[in-house]
């Protein structure tokens, strides 16, 4: 068994200390760093060591077991006289016949500065994912929600206090009613705010997808896994925040792995033996009826009630009308920002947007106001800037009598209790007993003519 020049070359360059014997414990090669750690042990120069046998030299010497056994010996810790170092033994074999042994030193003081190295490189990247943090992740905090109802000054009260703890999070609410900023804005608030903050909705991926983004995989994990394998989320927001978006939509089975690693703190990547402590927080969200999901065997009743530690309902816009002025405001002075020009609303125009029953929440909001503020010039925004069908459902509205009114605003409520709590019997009952009244005016309610 020989050695090139060209391998000799690149061994010598090397810090650790290299040997390779042949099957007859013979030195065929050992690398200068490797020579001076010998002569340092021995204490005297023994001359040139190529084709001594290696336990004459060092009669501890464990490269030989490897050629007796076939297989290699890693991270094995060894003290001689001197020094500590680290050793990592391997077989060599050409055309599947055993042909040597080739043994890998690396010396404590390389390995403490190794150590140094990667710690240093560690505290850049948490800087670095604090920057992109700031610059894409957890933008909102608490003074970006606008509370001006009662309603929602106790939800925003509640998230505060929330955001104190370290305890997941589920955040109920229809879609478009600011989850995430509510989410944001607990992660600015708590005590990982130094820490990243990532964000994912389950409905935008398949199951096996959706598993490996969550946790990751190895390398070889199935086919088309990228080489070397990949970090999940988990690991990614680790001493931050996971937003799980529609958390409602994730498969059964996948729950069950969440639930083990909200529980455990612990997780184990695709294709993975060994599991990997996480620690994250978790802020869960979603717009359907999650009690309804248990019931119906969609949604696991133990993850449920791991998520429900602390429930903060987001009332929808149609609410809270007391909302509306202001958070039209604080969105035009965005469009301001943006369109550089100022916004006002006219008081047909706020009458307008507070009769309507804002089906898509905040978000509908902000989409009636960025098309009101493009098509206005002047700035000045009056009830004819918004789009038809808005104007025709207020005009609709602005001709019912008190009464229907009244009877409308029932209605919508005991429909959104009614969404949250389920149809079954046993919902309209909830339903009932949170509003005060018997389940037959509850049916009669519900079928009262609001025309």
């Amino acid at each position: 068994m020989q050695l090139n020049t060209d391998a000799r070359a690149a061994f010598d360059a090397m810090r650790e200390g290299i040997t390779v014997i042949n099957t007859r414990g013979e030195i065929v090669f050992a690398n200068q760093a490797y020579i001076e750690f010998l002569y340092k042990e021995v204490g005297q120069d023994i001359g040139p060591i190529e084709g001594k046998k290696l336990r004459d030299l060092r009669p501890g010497a464990r490269l030989p077991d490897v050629l007796e056994a076939g297989r290699p010996i890693l991270h094995l810790t060894r003290q001689e006289i001197k020094d500590f170092y680290f050793v990592n033994l391997y077989p060599i074999y050409e055309d599947g016949v055993l042909a040597g042994g080739l043994s890998v030193v690396t010396f404590l003081e390389d390995a403490y500065q190794a150590k140094e190295e990667l710690e240093a490189m560690e505290a850049r990247s948490r800087q670095v994912l604090h920057s992109i943090n700031r610059a894409n992740g957890a933008r909102y905090t608490f003074e970006d929600i606008t509370a001006v109802s009662p309603a929602t000054v106790h939800v925003k009260e509640l998230a505060m206090k929330v955001a104190e703890t370290d305890a997941t999070v589920l955040l109920e609410s229809e879609s478009g009613t600011g989850k995430e900023l509510y989410a944001q804005a607990i992660h600015n608030a708590s005590s990982r705010r130094d820490g990243v903050f990532v964000a994912i909705n389950c409905a935008s991926f398949h199951a096996n997808m959706l598993e490996s983004e969550l946790f990751g995989y190895v390398d070889g994990a199935f086919t088309g896994a990228k080489r070397g394998g990949k970090i999940g989320l988990f690991e990614a927001a680790a001493g931050g925040t996971l937003f799980l978006d529609e958390i409602s939509e994730m498969d059964l089975g996948l729950q069950a792995k969440l639930l083990r690693a909200l529980q455990e703190h612990r997780i184990r990547p695709v294709g993975g033996v060994k599991e990997v402590d996480v620690d994250v927080r978790v802020i869960a969200a979603c717009n359907a009826n999650l009690p309804d999901y248990v019931s119906t065997g969609k949604f696991r009743k133990d993850l449920y009630y791991r998520l429900n530690t602390f429930p903060i309902h987001i009332p929808p816009l149609r609410e809270r009308p007391g909302d509306i002025p202001a958070l039209a405001q604080a969105i035009l002075q965005d469009f301001s920002h943006k369109l550089r020009r100022t916004f006002t609303l006219t008081e047909d125009a706020l009458d307008c947007l507070q009769a309507h029953s804002w089906p898509g929440n905040v978000r509908e909001l902000r989409n009636v106001l960025e098309f009101s503020a493009y098509l206005t010039l002047s700035g000045v925004i009056t009830s004819s800037s918004f789009p038809d069908d808005l104007r025709r459902m207020a005009a609709a509205q602005s001709t019912q009598t008190l009464a229907q009114r009244t009877r409308a605003f029932e209605k919508r409520t005991i429909l959104s209790l009614l969404e949250r709590n389920g149809s079954s019997l046993e919902g309209k009952k909830k339903t009932a007993a949170q509003l005060g009244i018997s389940l037959a005016s509850l049916y009669n309610k519900l079928a009262a003519d609001v025309s």
